[in-house]
Parts: C-alpha cells; sequence; structure tokens
C-alpha cells in the first residue's frame, strides 16, 4: 500500500505564509503512468531553495520577534513526469491512475486547508508558489533575467480591478523594488518595454484573492544560476526575498 504523505510533504504553519513547491520531485512512481502531453521536466533545486527560505524567515522572527513561528509547507516528491501538481486535473496526470488522481487530490485539498486555517488564525494568507526556469530558454528578444513573477495579471492579489499607479503597492511591487535595487534582474522590472513575463499556473490563479477573500498567491520563478550555480547570487536572493516577507508578515 502506498503511503501518500511519502510523496507529499506537508507542514502546518502558525505564520500566514504558505510556500508551495509543486515541481521539484524527482520520485517516478512505476505505479504512475508517464503523462503524454505537457512540460514533464522538473524545477531542480527548488524543495532546497524553499526550505532555506522557511528556515532564514524562521529564524528573523525568532531573532527579532523573539517567538517561535513555523511557515506552512507543500511539496511534492513525485517526478512532474508523472503528475504536474500546477495543471487542471484533466491534464495533471494519466486520468486512469487512482493513485495519481488521490496524491494530486492530496496536495490540493493540503493547500485549501492551509489558506483556510492561516486566514481563520491571523486574518489574511500569502500562499508563495515556487518555480524554476532555464534563461537560455525565454522568447528571443526578451531581457535576460533570473526572477519571473507570476500573479494572474494581479487577479491573485486582490479581487478587484487595480488603477495603474497602484500596482506597485503590493506584494508584488515590494519584491520588484528590493530585486530592482540589489541589481538582480526580475520581470516584470522594465514597465515601458516588453516582458518575459508569467501568468502563474493553476495553483496561483485558483488560491489567490479572485478565488478565496483574504487570501493572496504569487508564483516566483528562479533561474538556474540561482537555483544551481551561483551560491553567492543564491543566498543574496534568499535574504532579499526573506526582508520583504518578512515586512510583509508583521505589516499589520
Amino acid at each position: 500500500m502506498t503511503s501518500f504523505k511519502k510523496y507529499i510533504k506537508f507542514q502546518k504553519g502558525n505564520i500566514p505564509l504558505i510556500i508551495s513547491i509543486p515541481h521539484g520531485g524527482t520520485v517516478r512512481l512505476r505505479e504512475i503512468p508517464k503523462r503524454k502531453n505537457g512540460v514533464i521536466g522538473i524545477d531542480k533545486a527548488t524543495i532546497e531553495l524553499g526550505k532555506d527560505l522557511i528556515t532564514n524567515i524562521e529564524q528573523k522572527i525568532e531573532n527579532l520577534k523573539d517567538q517561535t513561528s513555523k511557515c506552512y509547507l507543500i511539496y511534492s516528491k513525485i517526478h512532474r513526469s508523472r503528475i504536474d501538481i500546477n495543471r487542471e486535473p484533466e491534464k495533471a496526470y494519466n486520468n486512469n491512475s487512482k493513485l495519481a488522481r488521490k496524491l494530486y487530490s492530496l496536495y490540493h485539498k493540503k493547500l485549501k486547508e492551509f489558506i483556510s486555517h492561516s486566514i481563520k488564525h491571523h486574518g489574511y494568507s500569502i500562499l508563495l508558489d515556487i518555480h524554476g526556469f532555464e534563461s537560455y530558454k525565454r522568447p528571443e528578444g526578451y531581457r535576460d533575467v533570473d526572477i519571473v513573477l507570476g500573479t494572474n495579471n494581479l487577479k491573485s492579489l486582490s479581487p478587484l480591478s487595480i488603477a495603474k499607479k497602484y500596482r506597485n503597492k503590493n506584494i508584488r511591487g515590494r519584491i520588484i523594488e528590493k530585486f530592482l535595487k540589489l541589481d538582480i534582474p526580475i520581470a516584470p522590472g522594465r514597465p515601458r518595454r516588453d516582458e518575459y513575463i508569467l501568468k502563474g499556473g493553476y495553483i496561483t490563479q485558483n488560491y489567490g484573492a479572485s478565488e478565496t477573500e483574504h487570501s493572496k498567491a504569487l508564483q516566483i520563478e528562479f533561474s538556474e544560476r540561482i537555483r544551481i550555480w551561483d551560491k553567492k547570487l543564491r543566498k543574496s536572493v534568499v535574504n532579499a526575498l526573506t526582508e520583504v516577507l518578512y515586512k510583509e508578515i508583521f505589516r499589520k
């Protein structure tokens, strides 16, 4: 009998920050057929990066607030070629596989549970969905960046249309501002030119403000330089993101 908790790892938190990492798994379960369509490559080292970020945030809160904290965390250990957690069920796995359906459903059940729990206890929830991309695969003509943000055209941050002058007055804007100051290329980041922008996938689109009141969702994609090759850059990115998220958590 397969233990679902062995492949979908999660922990309940006590601060309003949920870290989701759907594409970092490497386990190719033979019981689950390989997906025939869509991207099947993994986002290498995103699980490790996400855990580093959590450690940083929890330590910062303990040092500055003198309180023990724990982020909500959920990630899949299953290889993306078997299940793509960040897709609608019809495209996420072979629909003949009951095991794939149960693992996929567990991930999304926990996401909903964590968001509800955070809103109940803190009044709001911030969901950070962590992904990876290869910078050399960006479309021709677009600026080379190390971080790409996705907010479903800001709908995952606000259920209402945001006037242009206020579009950066939110967590997305504060992340952009932080990385631009550090001269770390981020998209969006150059408003007067076309950018390589991602709306965010199924998770961002379905668990943000447009679907759940008081829930904010943000997809953040890290280049291979951050995740794998440049340890100094990775540390700078994790520290900078920690600072923004810390201020966001204690903004209210």
